[in-house]
């Protein structure tokens, strides 16, 4: 990809699904938690278990670029289910017809498994197909395999016939691209040249003879936005590159500073052995904006916040970064 991504005035960041919800904790003037964006936009007559989001082990972020009187919507991701993505972003106020690209970062359940509604809804408010951008590798049989043997079998994406007849225009790459005129920018492959991030130990993929050993999850992929006068803003779904590798990558192709960080960094459970490095590597790009959430995990949380301070600001349901 040799042209550079064109700079947004202003980029809004959305979470419609993360693990977590958290509409009490302070936070900065430019994000706004999601009970105090409901009642701004007259979504909350009163707080209740109906009305407001819910959390669920997954992830999908909603990222609008604007730049005068244009606007361009890409949906990262829809979380693990249809009801979820369905249930949310309804509560928020989505308009399915606004958006202008979907990508799928990754051939994991968590994160495709709401994704053929998402296409309905965004197709059938457009009145035609939306351009949805994966990784051609990311719709084997995937698992995880436990300490003592036992396989978690994942559910299989719905593969590229399945995602066109819900309304979507497959584009299937390896490679980098600019999307939504522009705007956005979908990252290639990530080299992976940390020492310490070696990849999801446990993770497998079925091949010709059965499960096979997958923990480097080659199809993942982030998105990047630039904000004027700020910098490129990276949105790393799951980081099962590792968010070292991740940042590296993004600043070694891109003549553009580094403004923030969001998304899964994916430092819970065999990877919480490599959270000092990892909170050492990040800080070594100082972003501005850290913005960790579903796969993260609290201890990772914990080192960052004493690391980060105010810099740290993690995802949650219904939450809106204003940058």
């Amino acid at each position: 990809m040799s042209a550079e991504l064109r700079a947004a005035d202003r980029v809004d960041v959305l979470v419609i699904v993360d693990n977590s919800t958290d509409s009490l904790s302070t936070t900065p003037k430019h994000v706004v938690p999601e009970w105090a964006g409901l009642h701004a936009a007259g979504r909350l007559p009163a707080i209740s278990g109906e009305a407001i989001c819910r959390a669920h082990h997954g992830l999908s972020v909603l990222i609008t670029a604007y730049v005068g009187d244009e606007r361009r919507t890409v949906l990262l991701d829809a979380g693990p289910e249809g009801a979820t993505f369905r249930h949310n972003a309804g509560i928020l106020g989505v308009e399915p017809g606004a958006i202008d690209a979907v990508v799928l970062s990754h051939g994991h359940w968590d994160h495709g498994g709401g994704l053929v509604a998402a296409l309905e809804a965004i197709a059938q408010a457009r009145g035609r197909a939306v351009d949805c951008y994966v990784h051609p590798d990311m719709f084997v049989q995937r698992g995880s395999q436990r300490p003592d043997g036992a396989v978690f079998v994942h559910k299989p994406l719905a593969g590229p016939d399945a995602l066109g007849a819900a309304g979507g225009r497959v584009v299937a790459t390896r490679e980098p691209h600019l999307i939504a005129d522009g705007l956005f920018a979908v990252s290639g492959e990530v080299p992976r040249k940390t020492p310490f991030e070696t990849g999801l130990p446990g993770h497998l993929r079925q091949g010709a003879h059965g499960w096979e050993p997958d923990p480097l999850i080659m199809d993942e992929r982030f998105l990047s936005v630039r904000v004027r006068d700020k910098g490129t803003l990276v949105v790393s779904a799951c980081s099962h590159a590792g968010i070292v590798n991740v940042l590296a990558h993004a600043t070694e192709t891109s003549s553009v500073p580094l403004y923030g960080v969001m998304g899964g960094f994916h430092l819970a459970g065999a990877t919480e052995k490599i959270i000092p490095e990892t909170v050492a590597g990040i800080e070594r790009f100082a972003p501005k904006l850290l913005a960790p959430g579903h796969c993260t995990g609290w201890r990772a949380m914990s080192v960052m916040a004493r690391t980060f301070g105010d810099e740290l600001v993690p995802t949650a349901v219904g939450k809106r970064y204003l940058l």
